[in-house]
């Protein structure tokens, strides 16, 4: 009998606190151990960031955007998939955050309607198969 699959871990990034815990709630509710930060900088000074199964950056935060931050990590050779979570209605953000290796763009509220399953969608399609 093969071993039970790892739980996978999401790192979240959002420097409003309310925020960060419902998406922890959300996201641990549905399956994922879930890491949080309240600046770019908490999560680049990390210890274990190569630990990650998916990033869920905010747009909009102090000193360095969620963009800014995904361009730091994809520099940094860190392939991981990334989502990025906006309540502004740019419609430039989803071109910037294609250009800095962002899969997704979900606009705040709405996060919760379909977080998790692209969480789930992008861990499946980026993990190797199981030998």
């Amino acid at each position: 009998m093969p071993p039970p699959a790892r739980t996978p871990l999401v790192y979240v990034v959002d420097d409003d606190s309310d925020v960060l815990g419902s998406l922890r709630f959300l996201l641990e509710t549905d399956g994922f151990h879930v890491r949080t930060f309240r600046s770019a900088e908490a999560l680049l000074n990390a210890m274990t960031m190569g630990g990650a199964d998916c990033f869920v950056i905010d747009y909009k935060m102090p000193k360095m955007s969620g963009i800014d931050l995904a361009g730091i990590l994809r520099q940094r050779a860190i392939d991981t998939p990334i989502i990025l979570i906006t309540g502004y209605p740019d419609a430039a953000i989803p071109a910037k955050a294609a250009a800095a290796g962002i899969r997704y763009v979900l606009h705040k509220p709405h996060v919760e309607d379909s977080l998790s399953s692209r969480i789930w969608e992008l861990i499946k399609t980026d993990r190797p198969p199981a030998a």
